[in-house]
């Protein structure tokens, strides 16, 4: 971005609570990710000193310091993925990628990535490209994974697809569980949350399994427009730091119950949601 722009980003997020953060966020979403130079600017305009910049954009998972292509793909290496024959699907990503771990392609399509733990032992080995889980990958399955991944993921069937799986979720702020067990949602029990709507207050719920967009609202929710999404407990808002990969509206956050982030547009009609698979052990 050039300087123009980022200065544009700065006055709209100027005196405002978590504007730095604000600012990167709206950076990274334009650029794809946060260069040396967009950092120093933003120093430069804020009046905060560099090292303060570049310590929220590596502090927070949801900021990248290099491009990533296209598509992620993020391999789990897990002890108990190692076992069930991580390190070969690493390889074999690797190889047909013909590309190293933390590194993009040379046509900007697909970047590489390892975590430690996923969360879904059980699973594994667990391969994740764009959000989607894949498990008990093998190394016969990445050519296919890929290629797909290339040409674009199809809308899935929930009561087939083997990628749509339930998802336990809490609040990241109080840790008290948002699963309504007493309804459900998909044959699963659904996440309640408290929703805003311009003068119009109630609850909403989702259905738990990744990769499924149906719904119930208490009351009626016009097409596009913005929730004000809160924990039922805490009462505090779930909105995050990342931006829809559709709309680009913050996203809600919810923490996934045995480790990661649920992250999901709050627009409706939008169905932007993803998955952060960052390492959460450190």
């Amino acid at each position: 971005m050039n300087t123009e722009q980022i200065t544009q980003i700065i006055e709209k997020s100027r005196g405002k609570y978590g504007g730095l953060i604000s600012i990167l966020e709206e950076i990274q979403h334009e650029s794809g990710y946060l260069s040396e130079d967009e950092l120093r600017t933003v120093a430069e305009q804020t009046g905060c000193s560099l090292v303060d910049v570049y310590g929220v954009a590596t502090f927070y998972k949801a900021f990248r310091l290099k491009p990533r292509g296209k598509h992620l793909i993020t391999a789990c290496q897990g002890t108990a993925c190692h076992v069930r024959g991580a390190p070969d699907i690493v390889r074999e990503i690797k190889s047909s990628l013909g590309i190293g771990e933390g590194e993009t392609t040379s046509d900007k399509e697909f970047t590489f990535e390892t975590v430690n733990c996923l969360g879904t032992c059980a699973l594994g080995p667990i391969v994740v490209i764009d959000g989607r889980y894949f498990s008990r990958v093998t190394t016969s399955m990445v050519p296919e994974l890929i290629a797909e991944a290339r040409e674009g993921f199809d809308r899935c069937d929930i009561t087939q697809d083997p990628r749509v799986f339930p998802l336990e979720v809490a609040c990241p702020f109080c840790d008290q569980s948002l699963m309504d067990r007493d309804t459900e949602i998909d044959g699963h029990p659904s996440i309640k949350i408290t929703v805003s709507a311009g003068h119009k207050h109630g609850w909403l719920r989702l259905s738990c399994l990744y990769g499924s967009h149906n719904m119930s609202s208490e009351h009626e929710i016009t097409h596009n427009v913005v929730l004000e999404c809160s924990c039922p407990q805490c009462h505090r808002e779930l909105i995050g730091i990342v931006g829809c990969p559709e709309c680009g509206t913050l996203m809600i956050t919810m923490l996934v119950c045995g480790g990661g982030m649920l992250h999901a547009c709050p627009r409706r009609g939008c169905e932007g949601h993803m998955l952060d698979v960052n390492d959460t052990s450190t």
